[in-house]
């Protein structure tokens, strides 16, 4: 199955909540004078059902016309509704909405023609920045990850590491979140699924000098990439700012130019919250991309949309489930079509 297949499969509950919203918009349509009755079709027109029987042919019955209505002030209410409760945020959906009104006003449409409208907005919005990790010449290529704990970030470093590997990069992994027993295992299990050394120390022990030590190796080893996880307590936000200072500082010593990539992990379930996030992280890192996990799991997906239009942030790659194969680089058009709940 390929990965958009899977998209449009998993992100069933974002892309239903705002399709049936489009969908009851113009079945909401106030009544109207009733329509003329058709005009009585020529006899000539009988000829090929006719001829379809002699024959023993079956003729399916044409679908019946899509409802349509005016595209009017109250309905672009009530599509800026639907894109808020999708998590889309107030601002990006009256853009949205004003884009797809400009000179359609009183055209009546249908909810297939709303959707493809809204998807090649979307579209529009988010293309600037897909944008895959860049991979660069210099090596070791430093890659910090940071992001809360429990939004995917450990995962997403074996699947990145995974698929680096599979690409034929030599990758190394630094389990730099040193205080969570369970998240230095996670990354180990992933180290040997996918053949990729991770670098561990007694939990506790001072993350930095966990990554100048990784830098050492990877650099002996001739690696490609180093991946450094990190720690994820926004409870100790100054704890936590100086800890990711000093392993930047730290592995400063090593490169000056390092780290090359700091990749901000978000979990789509949290919807608008992750545009805090954004914030708190950019002032505690200088984040130059962002990854989206578990698109298959909520119906927030707008909200990559809301972070597209306000920060302008690359956007890595998106995940939807839990197998290797389940992040993929992202792709605005299949994105924006699976959301909307278009084939």
């Amino acid at each position: 199955m390929s990965f958009f297949s899977k998209l449009r499969d998993r992100l069933t509950r974002s892309s239903t909540k705002i399709g049936e919203g489009l969908d009851d918009l113009v079945a909401e349509a106030p009544e109207a004078a009733p329509a003329p009755p058709p005009a009585p079709e020529p006899a000539a027109a009988a000829r090929p059902g006719l001829m379809d029987r002699l024959l023993g042919r079956e003729t399916a019955p044409a679908p019946p016309p899509e409802p349509r209505r005016e595209l009017d002030d109250e309905m672009l209410e009530g599509l800026e509704e639907t894109l808020i409760a999708a998590d889309m945020g107030v601002d990006t959906a009256l853009r949205v909405t004003a884009n797809i009104a400009e000179g359609r006003m009183g055209r009546r449409v249908s909810a297939t023609e709303l959707k493809g409208w809204l998807a090649a907005e979307i579209a529009r919005i988010m293309a600037p920045v897909a944008r895959p990790l860049p991979l660069y010449a210099r090596t070791p290529q430093v890659v910090l990850v940071v992001g809360v704990n429990g939004s995917g970030k450990t995962t997403t470093i074996g699947k990145l590491a995974a698929q680096l590997n599979a690409a034929g990069k030599k990758v190394v992994i630094a389990a730099g979140d040193t205080f969570r027993a369970a998240a230095v295992e996670q990354l180990q299990v992933w180290g040997q699924r996918a053949g990729v050394p991770v670098m561990t120390a007694p939990q506790g022990s001072d993350p930095a000098s966990l990554a100048f030590d990784a830098m050492t190796r990877a650099e002996a080893e001739g690696a490609d990439l180093l991946l450094i996880d990190t720690a994820g307590r926004l409870q100790n936000r100054a704890d936590l700012m100086e800890e990711l200072a000093k392993i930047v500082r730290v592995i400063r010593k090593k490169d000056p130019s390092a780290p090359h990539n700091t990749v901000l992990v978000l979990d789509a379930t949290t919807g608008q919250n992750a545009l805090s996030q954004v914030e708190t992280f950019q002032k505690m890192a200088d984040v130059t991309g962002l990854v989206m996990t578990k698109l298959d799991g909520t119906a927030r997906g707008g909200v990559l949309v809301a972070l597209a239009d306000r920060f302008g942030l690359p956007i890595h790659a998106i995940g939807v489930g839990e197998q290797i194969d389940d992040l993929d680089a992202f792709d605005p058009d299949e994105f924006a079509r699976a959301l909307v709940g278009l084939a």
